[in-house]
């Protein structure tokens, strides 16, 4: 199947915009149009299991972006990841070097993530939540974590109800349908040679911050970058300030691909 996606603009750049574990691909509105009257080909996409991509089959959301890369006829893209997005664009580069011209990571989560106590309790949280069907209040947990101070009504509604639509699928799919995790070592990561924008909120969840801390060493050629007023969640805090920022990384990255 092919995900469920918008494609805005034109220009010699594909940009794909992977979103964080509790939106779809609605948490781009704020850079989507944006990147593509700058003169990008842009496209935002639901990962299996959010917005209107259904969970049907066994799947890895890495080969599901590889694949929609294909029906787009997208060689090399720029790919930018916000949280679970991250990890998903860092797994694709690893295991299709060929296929990514940049990475940029916001907030990012890493392949083999090992969660500290805090997020374990949190995670604990969430699962007790959802087993005893109180949905409100796991949409609300999540809410109230992910966002960061800058957060107004608009985000906090945008994720709740992209928080709601992904528990409904993923709790209406079959077992046998759900995500495998490719295997990607960090030893795989250390080959990424493509230039990496690496940027945490300084009000993120210190387990995020240690993933930059190591991302910015990992990778060859990361630009690690820290954002004093965000959350979990940059492009939905200060949108048309993330904008700037992706737009200020794909013309260095344009310059890089350039000079060679």
């Amino acid at each position: 199947m092919t995900l469920s996606h918008d494609l805005a603009g034109t220009g010699p750049t594909t940009v794909v915009l992977l979103h964080s574990g509790v939106c779809d691909r609605r948490m781009w509105d704020g850079q989507f149009h944006a990147l593509a009257e700058a003169g990008h080909r842009v496209v935002r996409c639901d990962l299996r299991g959010f917005g209107d991509t259904p969970v049907d089959a066994p799947h890895t959301h890495a080969e599901d972006v590889r694949a929609l890369l294909d029906h787009l006829g997208a060689e090399r893209s720029v790919v930018v990841g916000s949280s679970f997005g991250g990890r998903v664009a860092l797994e694709l580069a690893a295991l299709h070097p060929g296929r990514v011209r940049a990475l940029a990571l916001l907030g990012s989560a890493i392949p083999g993530m090992a969660p500290s106590a805090e997020l374990r309790a949190w995670g604990a949280r969430e699962d007790a939540l959802i087993e005893a069907g109180d949905l409100d209040a796991a949409v609300e947990l999540n809410v109230d974590t992910w966002l960061g101070p800058e957060a107004g009504q608009a985000a906090r509604a945008l994720v709740r109800d992209g928080q709601r639509r992904a528990f409904a699928l993923q709790l209406a799919a079959a077992e046998e349908h759900h995500p495998v995790a490719p295997e990607v070592t960090r030893d795989d990561l250390a080959r990424i040679q493509a230039p990496a924008l690496v940027a945490v909120g300084a009000h993120d969840l210190p387990d995020f911050r240690a993933i930059a801390d190591e991302l910015g060493s990992l990778l060859p050629a990361a630009r690690r970058v820290d954002l004093d007023w965000a959350g979990h969640l940059p492009a939905l805090e200060r949108p048309d300030e993330t904008a700037r920022l992706l737009l200020s990384f794909l013309a260095e990255a344009a310059q890089l691909d350039a000079t060679g």
